[in-house]
């Protein structure tokens, strides 16, 4: 497809999205619709929100604001308790979506947001601790770190502390970042394992490491993430200690990440074992990666030259994985449903349990990678 096809397209599915989902009818969030369960607060509906304030932020129209405003709104009750969300789940999941907070409390003035914002932030003072230090995955993941986790809560922790606590925290925040890239990091490859047992009693990891198997594509992808959003947070010159640390991790991780896509501009569910088989070119991994690329050269941390790695990918997702149903209705295919570790159904984390999670179309854990890495693309060709 040639590039202006690929935007129209992109255009009007944005357009379908504002037009059939709301907080009542979230119809990207494929597991909620799955499962016949009520919407509430989650981490899923958050990524959504937050490629679409990136939007309002990218084009200055309110439609995305307006939306994405009204959507939040349905969750929170003036005295800022949140629909759905309990703090002794102690679920980092469910930080995420507070991080679209901060820009609508900037630009509506509405307290209960403040306020819940504030509820969050509670729930991270009280989160409990792996023996190093670092925030367990949910409360009923004991001991537990799993890269989705950095994404989910690091974020939002770093700018409330920038923005409410005169960056009190910082040095926790650094600390459990340097955790991750001592303990999880493979030396070899350049990447990190999906997750990591500090106890190292679940069956899942090995008995002296504590990690899990695999290299996880959206488990790294949501690491890249964290680590590009954290280093857009911080101040070069005032924090440059935690800079200059995040910026070198991010920098090693991107160029690992790079020797493993594919000619079509893809990475695959477990990114390196490509040509195993089952294995397959993924989605929302993918485009978390394109959007992190992007971004970076965006805000300088990359040379612009890493640019077209971003581009390749995005158009290779494009090529592979978007496309228009019998009805004429847009879709995007590809993305793996949902992965982990443990739990009721006995995720073992190896290669055949990665490789039999359910791939669906039309998921924002998906769609909102895949746009935000569209926004970020346009950006740059400005």
């Amino acid at each position: 497809m040639k590039q202006e096809e690929i935007y129209l397209m992109v255009d009007k599915y944005i357009d379908e999205i504002l037009e059939k989902g709301s907080a009542e009818n979230p119809v990207w969030n494929q597991e909620i619709l799955r499962q016949g369960k009520k919407p509430h607060w989650n981490y899923i509906d958050g990524c959504m929100m937050t490629a679409l304030m990136r939007l309002y932020d990218s084009t200055e129209d309110r439609k995305y604001l307006d939306f994405c405003d009204s959507f939040i709104d349905h969750y929170i009750a003036e005295d800022g308790s949140i629909l759905g969300f309990k703090e002794e789940d102690y679920n980092l999941d469910n930080i995420k979506e507070g991080t679209v907070l901060f820009r609508l409390y900037e630009l509506t003035g509405k307290e209960k947001y403040r306020k819940a914002m504030d509820l969050l932030y509670t729930q991270l003072q009280n989160q409990p601790r792996t023996k190093e230090g670092n925030f367990w995955h949910k409360q009923i993941y004991p001991n537990q770190v799993w890269l989705d986790g950095l994404y989910m809560g690091q974020p939002f922790y770093l700018e409330y502390e920038k923005r409410f606590n005169s960056k009190k925290n910082y040095s926790d925040i650094l600390a459990q970042f340097k955790n991750v890239y001592e303990i999880i990091r493979d030396r070899e490859t350049g990447l990190y394992k999906h997750a990591y047992d500090s106890s190292r009693e679940m069956y899942w990891c090995d008995s002296e490491t504590g990690l899990s198997p695999h290299y996880w594509l959206r488990a790294l992808g949501w690491y890249v993430m964290a680590l590009v959003d954290v280093l857009e947070l911080l101040d070069e010159k005032e924090d440059s200690e935690f800079y200059v640390f995040i910026s070198k991790a991010f920098v090693e991780l991107v160029d690992s990440l790079l020797k493993y896509q594919q000619e079509d501009g893809m990475w695959y569910q477990v990114a390196d074992r490509p040509e195993a088989e089952k294995n397959y070119p993924e989605t929302s991994g993918s485009s978390i990666i394109c959007y992190a690329l992007l971004k970076a050269v965006s805000l300088g941390i990359l040379p612009g030259s890493y640019a077209e790695a971003g581009r390749r990918g995005f158009s290779g997702i494009c090529e592979k994985y978007l496309y228009k149903d019998d009805k004429g209705d847009m879709c995007l295919g590809g993305t793996c449903l949902v992965a982990g570790l443990g739990g009721a159904r006995k995720r073992d984390g190896s290669y055949e349990y990665y490789m039999s999670e359910p791939v669906v179309e039309n998921e924002a854990k998906g769609i909102a990678p895949f746009l935000l890495a569209y926004i970020y693309l346009k950006e740059l060709e400005k």
